[in-house]
């Protein structure tokens, strides 16, 4: 298996390159991590390589909230600044000074 970095990270906003969504990173897997079941469902025509990193999101559309599982390749940097509606980024995250995502920061007692 050859190495691979992700080109994004915990915390980073991006957008699907074909379907009107985008999300933070939540989670990261250096290579495909569902079920066979989950990738026979996506059409042969537009289905990723499994060698490469694949993001665990929490995204949104125009209509909902929800999780979501892509690979690199569909992903872009989200350039729009507009605010993110899924409630859970601010149950994982907190905004650094310099607006970016940063995951909470949660002290065991």
């Amino acid at each position: 298996m050859k190495q691979r970095n992700a080109k994004f990270t915990i915390g980073e906003v991006v957008r699907h390159k074909v379907f009107p969504f985008r999300g933070v990173v939540f989670d990261v897997d250096p290579e495909y991590a569902n079920t066979e079941e989950w990738w026979n469902a996506i059409p042969a025509e537009i289905r990723p390589s499994k060698d490469q990193p694949f993001y665990h999101l929490l995204a949104e559309n125009d209509e909902t909230e929800y999780v979501a599982y892509v690979s690199e390749q569909n992903l872009e940097h989200d350039q729009s600044d507009a605010p993110l509606r899924n409630p859970q980024v601010y149950q994982i995250f907190d905004r650094a000074p310099s607006g970016q995502l940063k995951p909470k920061v949660i002290l065991a007692h």
